[in-house]
């Protein structure tokens, strides 16, 4: 079957709150939602919209302190960020949808799949977890090398090796003062995260994502998420990093609309 792909119109953005839907379908057949990494924005998905089938609407979020939500306060608490984005998204899941998250929006969309599931509410059909590892059985306690703590230089100097950052923000010491908070309160949050280790597997279904040659996740960490669901749909590894979307959107894309497709069959064999 040959899918057909959203094309480019003039159809304006539809922007409410933490959601921007750079292009609008009316009578979706599903809604797709992107998680943004520790110090980004939605512009990680820039262009995105259209490597997805023509019935699906894509939106791209983003957590408070960035874009049009600069003037909101920071969150650095990950019960809180998960919260905020369950209210967020409340009048958007009235159809079938599916999560997709890179990094620390990996750990957002996990924790926000749980906390759906605790309140009764409808899960996504799907759920991509990119560039994060699965929580273990046991954590070591932070140490004083956390990415929130560290100085400025070595912040830095840290995330040029990991890649993924504009030299503009981490050379100009100008830019690097707006941003720098933001990518100081992201790494609170995800340092600080205190998983529930023995919590219930998924119901929804997961497929995990990751760059071969990530220095900040392995292999095994990505693999470890088919423990965390009663339906693991596989694990995809990619030539690059942290940042291996970068260089492979549409196999991404493709891969992730192969994998809803494979999650809707078989949620239907299971009703059947």
């Amino acid at each position: 079957m040959v899918t057909r792909l959203a094309t480019r119109t003039t159809r304006r953005p539809l922007v409410h709150g933490a959601v921007t839907c750079p292009r609008p379908v009316p009578g979706a057949a599903l809604r797709l939602f992107l998680f943004h990494h520790a110090g980004g924005s939605h512009l990680l998905y820039k262009g995105w919209e259209y490597g997805f089938p023509a019935d699906w609407e894509v939106c791209v979020l983003d957590a408070p302190g960035r874009g049009r939500l600069s003037g909101a306060p920071l969150i650095d608490d990950s019960d809180e960020l998960v919260a905020y984005f369950s209210r967020e998204l409340l009048p958007w899941t009235d159809r079938p949808f599916a999560f997709f998250g890179h990094s620390m929006g990996a750990l957002v969309a996990y924790e926000l799949t749980r906390r759906l599931a605790a309140e009764g509410r409808s899960l996504p059909v799907w759920l991509g977890l990119s560039s994060c590892g699965a929580p273990q059985a046991a954590r070591e306690p932070r140490k004083p090398g956390a990415r929130h703590l560290l100085t400025d230089s070595e912040l830095r100097d840290w995330l040029r090796s990991v890649g993924g950052t504009p030299d503009a923000v981490l050379d100009e010491d100008a830019t690097w003062r707006h941003f720098g908070p933001v990518f100081r309160n992201d790494f609170a949050l995800v340092d600080t995260w205190r998983p529930v280790v023995d919590a219930e597997p998924l119901r929804a279904a997961v497929s995990a994502f990751g760059g071969a040659d990530d220095p900040v996740v392995a292999r095994d960490r990505l693999a470890a998420w088919a423990g965390r669901t009663e339906r693991f749909l596989g694990l995809n590894m990619f030539d690059g990093g942290h940042f291996y979307l970068a260089d492979h959107r549409r196999p991404v894309a493709r891969r992730i609309t192969a994998a809803v497709a494979a999650a809707r069959r078989t949620a239907q064999g299971h009703l059947a």
